[in-house]
């Protein structure tokens, strides 16, 4: 017999529910520069009324700063890698850190029924983790500098006198701490093999002088960088290859300040489990395609980062004219990772997929303009998956796209523009489940203003804001009933618990006369992407507090949307050099 979760077998075959809680050992998952993150696995809790509070400090401040709680997934949802026999993984994320910094957290298992350790026995157990954020990429310390020149030969010694007369002569002569600087010129580098790892603290770096190109003349792959570690790529084309750069199953490798002209893929990790590919970091590139808005010839396979592993960043890139800006399948999972900052314009397909994750990835602060969808999850296997502060404007199919049974997504503080049904979740007659929305502005042209196909389970949908339309028509679809007005689907309990939504107003939300699109085939630029609330929008104070999310508001309450009236709209896209 194979025993639910949280319960053990009686001695007539019948199974009855443990309903104390048994902690197991606090994993702590890869850190990022402003995240990190925790698993904890507890046995029994049957009746699932264990909760996990989290505060948190610097290691160098007194005073404790609330936490959002530790997140539970549904285990019929989950990978079976992280699924506790008997049990439960509880997983959370802090975030908004600073990058090198040392931190406490401190972690609060409550159970009324039990808390079981070490032989006794209480209803409260508090442990306390050190965990520091990791320091983003500084500028290297190169033991050796040598030149390279394009070329197929294999002369020079390296010296700026002397290049290295080809990228494959350096590539046999590099070793850690390396930095390699390119000469302007085309380099023919189809299927070059990067061969060679560096040790931490000793990168070996391929920099590019302007004007420097690596070309893979119509190849399946310009650089090969699968299983290497500790490898930089800075300042460089790549261009004309199927994959400019693929680094399957590699691990803190940087690749920052590049250009990826692509027609299919741009950066590619497609296969890592969790420990085969960690702490990779792609910042401050440019990655161009080649599609077109808008999208008439269906899904289109090409990304700009292919992502699998735990631990990487995504940040502060641009990503224009691309199927997918990045992209998460099947061949891979991905966890513990953080994607923010970009400058996401015209994507055929998806903005951001989080497809395939298992626990604490992190979508946040990016800009978002003309995608087929925002930010998927198609599916979430369990979560937390956490997707705050991003702005969405103009989508031809829906800001956020929960398909394939998906559960476990964290929809905090976001705002989405669109002509059409403002939140339209469209996953046939599949289920999505544990899906948790606070102080999200969702702006539309038509009714109603949320609209489900599939089977809502287990959601916690509430204090959002919604425009569809002056004298619009019913509010929301939700598993097969329809409500009226806000105060019918208030009244239900059953789409809302507590607050319930928020009527807002098309043409008194933002500054700048910044409305929906007046159709989705138009193509709209990023400076046209500014979701600044006006003083008197209904949007202002109107938000639930969430810890850890909603930290830093102005006035009485966190407002709905993006960004806090105060606060402004964040830096996106590739950041000026220092």
């Amino acid at each position: 017999m194979q025993l639910s979760v949280g319960y053990a077998q009686q001695a007539d075959g019948a199974s009855a529910p443990v309903l104390a809680s048994k902690p197991g050992e606090i994993l702590l998952e890869p850190s990022t520069y402003r995240s990190i993150a925790v698993r904890w696995p507890v046995v029994g809790d049957g009746n699932q009324t264990a909760r996990i509070t989290v505060s948190y400090r610097e290691a160098a401040v007194d005073e404790w700063t609330e936490g959002y709680p530790l997140f539970r997934p549904m285990p019929e949802r989950m990978s079976a890698d992280n699924l506790v026999p008997g049990g439960w993984l509880f997983a959370g994320s802090v975030v908004d850190l600073k990058p090198a910094s040392d931190y406490l957290v401190r972690l609060t298992l409550t159970d009324d029924d039990g808390v079981t350790i070490d032989g006794g026995s209480s209803t409260e157990l508090v442990r306390e983790i050190q965990v520091a954020t990791r320091a983003e990429p500084g500028e290297v310390r190169a033991s050796r500098t040598l030149y390279v020149m394009p070329g197929d030969e294999t002369g020079g010694d390296g010296s700026s006198e002397r290049p290295f007369q080809s990228l494959q002569s350096a590539e046999a002569n590099a070793r850690p701490g390396d930095l390699f600087i390119l000469k302007p010129g085309l380099y023919s580098v189809a299927g070059h093999r990067i061969t060679q790892s560096g040790e931490a603290g000793k990168p070996i770096v391929y920099r590019g002088e302007e004007g420097a190109i690596l070309d893979g003349a119509g190849a399946e792959v310009l650089l090969n960088a699968n299983g290497t570690a500790h490898r930089w790529f800075e300042g460089l084309v790549f261009q004309n290859a199927d994959r400019l750069l693929s680094v399957d199953q590699a691990s803190h490798l940087v690749v920052r300040r590049n250009r990826f002209n692509f027609t299919q893929y741009g950066v590619t990790s497609r296969w890592a489990t969790y420990g085969e590919s960690q702490y990779n970091a792609v910042l401050d590139n440019v990655f161009q395609g080649v599609t077109t808005w808008p999208r008439s010839r269906g899904i289109e396979e090409t990304y700009g980062v292919e992502l699998t592993g735990s631990g990487h960043v995504v940040a502060h890139n641009l990503f224009r004219n691309v199927g997918d800006a990045v992209h998460n399948g099947d061949r891979g999972r991905l966890s513990a990772s953080d994607i923010y900052g970009n400058e996401i314009i015209t994507c055929t397909d998806d903005g951001v997929e989080t497809d395939y994750s298992d626990t604490n990835v992190r979508v946040f602060r990016n800009r978002i303009t003309n995608c087929f969808a925002g930010i998927t999850g198609q599916p979430v296997h369990g979560g937390p998956v956490y997707i705050y502060r991003n702005v969405i404007y103009n989508t031809q199919y829906a800001p956020f796209k929960l398909h394939n049974h998906t559960s476990g997504m964290l929809l905090f503080h976001n705002t989405s523009v669109r002509a059409g049904i403002p939140f339209n979740i469209q996953p046939g007659r599949e289920t999505v489940s544990n899906v948790v929305t606070r102080n999200n502005i969702f702006v539309g042209t038509k009714s109603p203003a949320l609209r489900s196909t599939g089977r809502m389970i287990e959601n916690d949908f509430d204090s959002d804001g919604y425009a569809w339309g002056i004298g619009a028509g019913d509010f929301a679809v939700w598993n097969d009933t329809r409500y009226r007005s806000l105060e019918d689907a208030k009244a239900s309990k059953r789409l809302y618990r507590t607050k319930g939504a928020f009527s807002l107003y098309n043409h008194r939300t933002f500054v700048d006369g910044f409305l929906p699109p007046a159709k989705y085939q138009n193509e709209y630029d990023a400076a046209d992407n500014l979701p600044r609330l006006r003083p008197d929008s209904q949007a202002v104070d109107k938000g639930e507090f969430v810890p850890n999310f909603s930290d830093g508001f102005s006035g009485k309450a966190p407002d709905l949307g993006c960004c806090d009236l105060a606060q402004g709209l964040p830096e996106y896209g590739p950041r000026p050099r220092n």
